[in-house]
Formats: structure tokens, sequence, C-alpha cells
């Protein structure tokens, strides 16, 4: 019987390659009394770590799955289990031929070695497909093969070295122990483990295990269908394990790679087929199948499959057919955007996560969980992974679900960067939403809201403002984009709009700790006068971005935290997380009481004033302050504040009472020309204008508020996390500074795309991508039309030489070099530089 130790400091759940990774990066950074856990045998327990395809294709359109896969590569080459041997993404249509050169500037921005490649360079790379049915490729030579269970052994050898690990396998976890909303001692099968931090890195089992305590890990287990035949004659003279790049059909779904005298065909070309964590067979009783995760075949479901592969590569796979060596519905871990699930679990403090995560990602991850787990921030922003972005209702069965069922073709599908779900929609709303949908609304999606991205009923502005809006003759370029979003930035600017923003996270923290929580936390002061706004990044204890956010003093025990839709849940765990001990302050989720409308424009006072005995003039009610009043005969909290640069309030009011005092708006608006502006506004064009930062775009975990031009005049003398890295920053300077540049030239012809979307990389006159002291590449982090100014603007960070304006670069977009030029640097704004229409 397995011997399992009475007290950890920390139990990982989980002996698949994620697993291990975790608990050789957390002997490395000093943990001792570490136990893993796992049901299965080892070296192989059953997972998708023993079945799962295991090459790495380094470029993602995520900087940060990029950055964990080129991390991986890393590791995996100094354990001595990596082959390299290049990857070749292939393109038999124009569509995926645009993808693959939009591919490539994410190499490029991400800076990963990756080349286009011709029919006949990809003839002579992969000589046995038939090339003569592509029209071009993406190459990337550092593509590999990774040996995933030897990864395994060495990573539990190398915690074992440290006199750190004691791994129990073919041991179950039966029950996890929560006492007070924190993980106490996890119960298994042959004995109980005291401990106060568990990691859950068990892949497909992740969701069962999680609600042992009560938590939700998000994930559904999905098929992946495999083979191997062979063996081939061709295949076998090269001697080689693999002796030609991994080929990926992506038209076909599909990819295709030796393995010794065999090829492996994999799809995700076939139905979604999803299934329950419960319904995988346990250990030991799983007839028919492998492993408990390698499910028994669905021949109906691959034979169009079989033949798109035959027809690339008729020389290996006809006359004659090979034998079939196995076939499988290996399962993989899908999750409602896609992304891994990495971090605390948002219910129960000290359980962890690290699951959902492909192998090519899997020892980044590790390296990642670790870091967090032991100095609060890890090297790699964790932003996209974090598993507090999803709303509890984002968290349900259905919902999983539909989304990975929706999200399966995409696995090789072309997505936009703006392409919005089609599932599972309407699972938050605005008491507005009605009446917005009235107004033709075209609603994108925030942490499951569904916000007015622009409105039909802005067509007569279109017409009106037509002669100052560009129409856009790309197809991609025009995709879930509309010019109505620049009509209502036009008319706010001149005269007044309304702006739903019932998505804002309102968070209320409340009692004698209140305020040493969140001067604990913040970057700036807050404790100001009762009625101040505050404006606040909130860092990692590496002096980096974790937060960006607005707090107002409403008492000297009261506060409230407002926060974008897509960030309220990373932020709200963040102070649930830092709460003191004694519980003296208390933290509230208000977002689905309150709801938030903006007013802003030059006609904003004007319109507002007529509805409340409140003096609302400059001297009266000045820029970054709060007061409660009565508008319309509604009770309003009114914050002078603006992320559009106008003049005007964000308006906070019960949500019961929302519809009336928008219909009192709206009626009172028509004598001002008060039109609607939808989040394209809000978000993209009016902020871009201003220069404003976007947590999880601008504002990252790889740069700090010196690069940002975020830094306060003054240091405040109160400790807070990232104080000291904070102030290390401020000594050093800047090694890039964030800047606003436009675009200076038409494209070379009329339907060549010119409006950048974002991640693209930033380029000197020569061609070569901009790199700072730091190593840290250039690129894009926001993109989007500037229509008071007539121009198209993009932020970027810049190596302090080129961060002068005036200074001529270029931007790599699908293929094309574009001239842009830098139109300002830090902070400020390209419209409006002395902010003198929303503090008049």
């Amino acid at each position: 019987m397995p011997q399992v130790p009475d007290r950890a400091d920390i139990v990982v759940i989980g002996a698949g390659v994620v697993g291990n990774a975790a608990v050789a990066h957390l002997a490395d950074l000093g943990w001792r009394r570490i136990v893993q856990i796992d049901k299965g045998p080892l070296p192989d327990p059953g997972g998708s770590t023993g079945h799962a395809s295991n090459f790495v294709f380094p470029v993602d359109h995520s900087k940060e799955v990029t950055d964990l896969t080129v991390d991986s590569l890393r590791q995996y080459g100094e354990l001595g289990v990596l082959t390299r041997c290049g990857g070749i993404e292939v393109a038999r249509s124009a569509e995926r031929m645009q993808e693959l050169t939009r591919r490539l500037t994410s190499a490029r921005s991400w800076g990963v070695e990756a080349h286009l490649v011709s029919p006949a360079e990809i003839q002579e790379l992969v000589p046995h497909c038939d090339a003569s049915l592509l029209r071009g490729g993406f190459h990337t030579p550092t593509g590999a093969i990774v040996d995933p269970l030897r990864a395994g052994e060495l990573f539990r050898q190398r915690a074992e070295a440290h006199g750190a690990l004691t791994t129990v396998a073919e041991t179950e976890v039966t029950g996890i122990g929560v006492e007070a909303g924190r993980v106490r001692r996890v119960i298994t099968d042959h004995g109980e483990i005291e401990t106060e931090l568990v990691l859950i890195a068990c892949g497909v089992w992740s969701p069962q295990v999680a609600a042992l305590a009560g938590a939700a890990i998000p994930l559904t287990p999905a098929v992946h269908q495999m083979i191997d035949v062979g063996p081939i004659p061709a295949l076998a003279e090269t001697e080689e394990w693999v002796s030609f790049p991994l080929l990926r059909d992506m038209d076909r779904k599909m990819y295709e790679r030796q393995r010794g005298a065999e090829l492996e065909i994999g799809s995700y070309a076939h139905r979604p087929l999803l299934h329950d964590p419960a319904e995988i067979p346990p250990v030991g009783n799983h007839p028919g199948q492998a492993t408990p995760t390698s499910f028994p075949f669905t021949e109906e479901d691959f034979t169009a499959q079989l033949e798109h592969a035959r027809e690339m590569f008729p020389g290996l796979l006809t006359d004659p057919e090979p034998p079939r060596v196995s076939a499988i519905n290996g399962l993989l871990a899908l999750t409602p955007d896609g992304g891994a699930l990495v971090g605390e679990t948002p219910e129960v403090a000290g359980l962890w996560s690290a699951a959902a995560v492909w192998i090519k990602e899997a020892a980044g991850v590790g390296r990642m969980v670790a870091e967090l787990l032991t100095d609060g921030t890890s090297e790699i922003d964790a932003h996209g992974a974090d598993l507090a972005r999803f709303h509890p209702a984002q968290r349900t069965r259905e919902h999983v679900r539909a989304r990975a069922a929706e999200g399966f073709p995409k696995v090789y599908g072309i997505s936009h960067p703006r392409e919005q779900w089609l599932s599972s929609r309407s699972l938050r709303t605005s008491p507005l939403h009605s009446r917005t949908t009235e107004l033709g609304a075209e609603f994108y999606e925030a942490a499951g809201w569904e916000r007015p991205q622009w409105y039909a009923s802005s067509a007569p502005l279109r017409e009106e403002l037509a002669s100052r809006i560009d129409e856009r003759g790309h197809e991609w370029d025009a995709r879930w984009w509309s010019p109505l979003i620049e009509a209502e930035h036009l008319a706010m600017r001149e005269r007044v709009a309304l702006v739903d923003l019932a998505s804002f996270a309102i968070l209320e923290v409340t009692g004698p700790g209140a305020l040493g929580l969140l001067e604990h936390l913040a970057m700036a002061r807050i404790d100001v006068p009762i009625g101040r706004v505050v404006y606040t990044p909130l860092l990692t204890p590496a002096g980096t971005f974790r937060s960006d956010l607005t707090i107002v003093r409403r008492g000297e025990e009261d506060f409230r935290v407002i926060t974008g839709g897509g960030e309220g849940g990373r932020d709200l765990a963040w102070l649930q997380r830092h709460r003191p001990a004694d519980g003296s302050a208390a933290v509230t989720d208000s977002t689905s009481a309150i709801t938030t409308i903006g007013v802003w424009g030059p006609q904003a006072r004007a319109l507002v004033q007529p509805l409340t005995a409140t003096d609302l003039s400059e001297t009266a009610f000045g820029f970054g302050t709060a007061r409660e009043v009565v508008l319309g005969g509604v009770p309003v909290s009114m914050l002078r504040i603006s992320y559009v640069g106008e003049l005007g309030w964000e308006l906070h009011v019960a949500a019961e009472l929302a519809p009336r005092l928008w219909d009192r708006l709206r009626d009172a608006g028509r004598a001002h020309g008060a039109s609607l502006a939808g989040i394209g506004v809000y978000g993209t064009t009016g902020r871009l204008e201003k220069g404003y930062r976007l947590m999880g775009a601008e504002l990252t975990g790889e740069y700090d508020p010196v690069e940002a031009d975020l830094a306060l005049p003054k240091v405040k003398r109160a400790d807070f996390v990232g104080k000291q890295a904070y102030l290390a920053s401020r000594e050093r300077g800047p090694a890039a500074m964030l800047c606003t540049l436009a675009l200076t030239s038409p494209p070379s012809a009329p339907d060549t795309p010119r409006c950048p979307t974002g991640g693209e990389p930033v380029l000197a006159p020569d061609g070569e991508v901009l790199v700072d002291s730091r190593g840290r590449c250039s690129f894009v982090t926001s993109a989007g039309p500037a229509p008071s100014l007539g121009r198209y603007l993009l932020l970027a960070y810049l190596p302090m030489a080129q961060a002068e304006v005036g200074t001529a670069l270029q931007v790599q977009y699908l293929g094309e070099r574009l001239d842009v030029e830098v139109l300002t640097v830090g902070r400020t704004p390209a419209f409006d530089p002395e902010d003198a229409r929303m503090k008049g």
C-alpha cells in the first residue's frame, strides 16, 4: 500500500506533464514538503499526457501562449527530451494563405523565427506530400517533438534531488477538506494529508477534483481523433524517428507526422465529441481502451479525414495502404474560450488550478504556477490564463459544453481578433437591454455581458457625417466592425452621447480595515477626502500591472471600486485574497445591483443640469469628484471622470431604476441632439484618441508604470504590493515608452488592408523588428480609427531611441509594411492634448 505523508506544504494532484513540471519548479524555488498524488501508475498514469500528439508548434496569436510554448521548448531541450524537426502549416485556400501571413506577423511580434514558404519549398522540406495541392505554408524551424512521459520522470527526479518531493501513485483523492473557505486537508483512499495548499493538475479530471472542495474548474473532456499506420517502407528507410517537419493541413483541420516507420494522422475536423469527467472509466477498469482517456475509435468520424490524408500523402498511404497500428478517440480538455485555467480558485482559498494545458505549453505553465504560488507573480504574464476570468455563469456545465462545441473547430480555424462567440449568449444583460435592442444594438460580449458595440439607429448619423468616415474596402478589415462606430464617435465629440456601461464591475470595500486593504494594493494614495475619485493601477510584486481601476471614497470606511466587465472576476478575487485576516474589511460584488450609464460630450452639462437641483458647474463639481444627487427623480451617484476625453459623468444607479433614468436622459437629450455611443467608441475610438491604456493590452505583467508613463509625481508613504520594484523602476528609468503612432501613407492598392487590429510588429525603416534593451520586441498593443483627427492610430511600446515625436517607422500587417509616425510619446493624447474638453 502506498505511504501517504500526514503533512505537506503543498499537495499536487496529478502526475501528468503539467503536475510534474510544477513540482520541479516548486522545488527549484525552495519548497520542500511537496506531495504529488495520482490515481494511475507511473510513469504513464493514464491521462492525456500519455497519448496526446506530442509536437510543439511555437507560434500562437496570443503572446502569452507563445511565451509559454517557447519557454517549454527551452525546458524540454534542457532535459534532452526534444527532437527538433520544424513544423509547417500549409494553405490550400487564399483565405488560409492570408491567415498564414498574419501568423508570420505574430511570429515577428513575439520574436520567433518563422518564414512563409512556397509549394516548391514545402515539397523539398516534406518530400512525401503532394505540394501541388497547396498555395504555400508557414514554416517554424524550431517546431519539435517532445517525449512528455520522459520529461515527467526527469522533472520528478529534479524535485526528488532537492529532497523536496514525495510522489504517491495509484492513490485516489476522495475529498478535500475546507474550513472557513480555505483548504485544510486532502483525503485519499490511503490516508489524509494536512495542508493549506492544493494544486489541481489532473487534466480532464480537474472539474471532479475541484468539486470535492466546492469549486468549479470550467472545462470539458473532448475527443481528438488520432491513428497511426505502418510500417511504411519509405519511412523505415530514413532510420529516423522523424525525418521531415510536422505538417499541419490547416484547411482540412488535420496534421501528419512521422513516428519512425509509422505515420500519425490526427484530426480536428470531426464533429465535437464531448464527455463528462464522470464518463471516464476508472484506472484499471477500461475494457477496450489502452488508457482511461483513450476512448474507442469512432470510424465514421474519420472517413473523410483519412481520404484527405491519402490525398496529401499518396505515396505513403496508398498502393498499398499500410496497416493500422492504433486508432483512438483521445481526450483533451476544452474551456469556454479555449485558454488554460491557471491560478487560485475564486471559491476556495489555497485551492489552485493548472488545467486545460497543451503539452506544448506544459513546462512553461508548470514554471508559471510555481512562481505564482511562491512570489504572487510570474515572469510570463498569466492574465489570459487566470481562472478567475470566468463569471460563475460561465463556469456552468451548460455554458462550458456550448462554448467547447463551438470552439473545437476553431482549433485549426481562422478566427478574427474581433470575432464573437455565437453560442450560449445573453448570459448577463443590462437592465437597459430591451431598450438598446429596440435601438438596433449590435451586442459584443465581455465576461458574459451583452454590451452594445454600435447601434443601427445611428444610421442617420452615418449619412450626416459620411464625408468624414473612411470605408473599409477589404473584407478582413470590415469584419466585426461598422462605420456606425465612427459616426457615433463624431456625434459624441460634437454634441453629447449616452453609453450603456452596465457591464462595469462594481465592488464595495467597507469596514475599519477597508482603507488599509486598498492602500496596501493600490499604487496611488487612497486616503483622500470623501467624494474624491482615484484612478490607480494595482501592481504585481514585480512592479508590473496586475489591475487598472477607479476607486471612489464614499465614506470614512466605505469605498467603491470600479473596473471593466472583463476584469471584474480577476479584480474581485485579488481583493478577496488580500482581505485582512481579522475580518475588518468586507468585499462585496455589487455589479448586479448597480448599473452605470455614461453621458459625455460638449453638451453633457446642458443635458444633465435641468434634471437636478445640484450645481454641476466646474467650480461646484470639479473633475475627479463624486457626489450623490437626485437626477430626474432618480437617486444617482455621479462621477466626474471620462475614458473618452469629454465633459461628462459616469452615473451609477440602482439596477431597477436604470430604465427610468435612461428614459429621462433620452427625453432631455433630444433638445441637445443627443445620440447613442457603443463600446466601439468607448473602448476603441474615444480611448485611442486620448491614448488611454487598457488592461491586458497596454497594461500587462511585462511593463511597469514608468514605461506606461503612469508613474505618479511622488511615491506615497504607505507600503503597497510592488512598491520596492516600482521604486527601482523609477530609479533605473524606462527601457521602452508607450507611444501613440499613426499611419502616414495609403496602401499601395485600393483594396489592400490598412486597418491593423493589434499584435502587429513595429519595424525600423529597414524592416527589422524593434527590440528594446530588455530584449522585448515592439508590437501594436491597440489600434483603431481616430475620426476626430482623420487618422488611424496605434499604441506601442518603443525603445527609447525611437520614442520621439516624428520618428518614421513601419508596421507589418497581412504581408504589407505600412508607414507610421510617432505622434505622441507617453501619456500626451493625440486629441485635445491639454485635456481641456473634459476638465472645462
